[in-house]
């Protein structure tokens, strides 16, 4: 997917990426520092104790690349 294609809605903070596709946010990370999607600078608000900048990311890349994710087995939830 092409940066210039994107729509300012189209930016979620990881937390809404994880609720839209159901992929851990670890894994998200993970997809952002190997370079398979490209992570934005957040609004630059505050937030919480450590007055961290939040980082965004694009939702149609996520969502195109959780088609193929599958947890692997040992990190499975186990049943209780």
């Amino acid at each position: 997917m092409d940066v210039t294609e994107l729509y300012p809605d189209d930016l979620v903070y990881e937390h809404e990426a994880v609720a839209a596709t159901g992929v851990p946010g670890p894994v998200i990370r993970q997809w952002a520092r190997r370079g398979k999607i490209n992570r934005f600078q957040g609004n630059g608000q505050l937030t919480g104790q450590g007055h961290e900048y939040k980082t965004m990311y694009a939702l149609p890349e996520v969502e195109e690349r959780a088609k193929t994710y599958r947890p692997m087995p040992q990190r499975a939830p186990k049943a209780a």
